[in-house]
């Protein structure tokens, strides 16, 4: 599974790396709901959550389905605007932009994601069909009665709602984000400005291997591959390319492809010191070897030790063959690494690895 960007025709010079308030205020409300998600920035979140307003907060609860399950295109409005807008210096800008997109499109962004419609990006839109304007309450009801209001609001009186987002946002801004982004857009303009010169004096595929080892362009040159758990197809035709930098949104790789919008790539600033992801496959490959109940206990003895083939077999009371199977597999998910003493070849469960997949299997193994 994947998410498929056609570039053909692309121009260099209609690719831009910009930084944006408001894309990086969705990701702050994302980290405030979703603090599991982000544990580096539990310190962030208890310090807002313990000086914010009470209004404030239980304002949040009304629209959270904007930014908390997923994160909504209404975050990165300058892909909606027709012949293309990159993102505003400031949020007040950025503000402008979004009372640009028409009420159709807002609407349409709105809903998406709470109340996700079989035919995205078909047909008329959720305020001209009545049909998808039912399943969207239907839906918004099963989120809760809030939420359901707040759908409710969305689809007869767009104005209002777009006038209650505008200052809730403002409101945001003046509460805690205004002193975040005043720390954060240096390092956000610094990265631009790396992954830009990469793109200038490189190319586009180094440029994209800079953002996330799960992007990746096709040898002609057309094509971009973003590695999710999702499926999706979009195209720059005579448009632009934006790489949106985010601090807050780590590890979330977002990619805007809503028809007619410029397609977006809402990426994480990485951390030096954090390996590279695994590609979907290879975490399928991973989990799929570590399920079968004979390569758990093999995982077992491996994470205290080095061992031969022969001593598990015995180990666990299977042929050395048996055990070569197991051991295939487990090699073959990246999860053992082996080294030869003499003529002793010796296998070792890769506790780095495994880590990263979950420390409740991890403290299993070892328990």
């Amino acid at each position: 599974m994947s998410v498929l960007i056609d570039i053909a025709g692309l121009r260099p010079e209609r690719v831009a790396v910009v930084p944006s308030p408001l894309a990086e205020l969705g990701m702050a409300l994302h980290a405030l709901s979703e603090p599991g998600h982000h544990p580096g920035l539990q310190g962030w979140v208890t310090g807002v959550t313990a000086r914010l307003d009470p209004h404030l907060a239980d304002r949040m609860c009304d629209a959270d389905f904007l930014w908390r399950t997923t994160f909504s295109d209404l975050f990165l409005p300058y892909a909606g605007i027709p012949g293309g807008a990159l993102p505003g210096a400031t949020l007040a800008e950025e503000l402008d932009l979004l009372d640009k997109l028409t009420d159709e499109q807002f609407v349409d962004a709105a809903l998406e994601f709470s109340c996700p419609m079989p035919s995205y990006g078909e047909g008329p839109g959720t305020l001209a069909d009545p049909a998808q304007r039912r399943r969207a309450l239907e839906l918004a009801a099963a989120r809760g009665p809030r939420q359901a209001r707040f759908s409710e609001l969305v689809l007869t009186d767009p104005p209002r709602i777009r006038a209650w987002l505008r200052q809730f946002l403002r409101d945001c801004d003046e509460a805690f984000f205004a002193e975040a982004w005043s720390r954060l857009r240096h390092q956000l303009t610094a990265d631009a400005r790396h992954k830009a010169d990469l793109l200038r004096h490189k190319g586009l595929a180094e440029a994209l291997a800079a953002v996330s080892p799960a992007v990746t362009l096709d040898e002609s040159g057309t094509r971009i591959t973003v590695d999710k758990l999702s499926v999706g197809r979009t195209a720059t035709r005579d448009g632009a390319l934006l790489l949106i930098p985010t601090s807050f949104g780590w590890p979330h790789l977002s990619v805007l492809y809503r028809p007619g919008w410029q397609p977006t790539l809402h990426y994480p600033v990485g951390s030096p010191e954090l390996a590279a992801p695994p590609s979907v496959e290879q975490l399928a490959l991973r989990m799929t070897a570590l399920s079968h109940p004979v390569r758990m206990r093999l995982a077992r003895y491996l994470a205290r030790s080095s061992y031969t083939t022969s001593e598990l077999a015995q180990a666990l009371g299977m042929t050395a063959p048996e055990i070569s199977r197991h051991l295939s597999v487990l090699k073959k998910a990246d999860l053992i690494t082996t080294r030869r003493r003499g003529r002793y070849v010796q296998h070792q469960l890769d506790l780095a690895v495994l880590a990263r997949l979950g420390s409740d299997f991890l403290e299993g193994i070892l328990r």
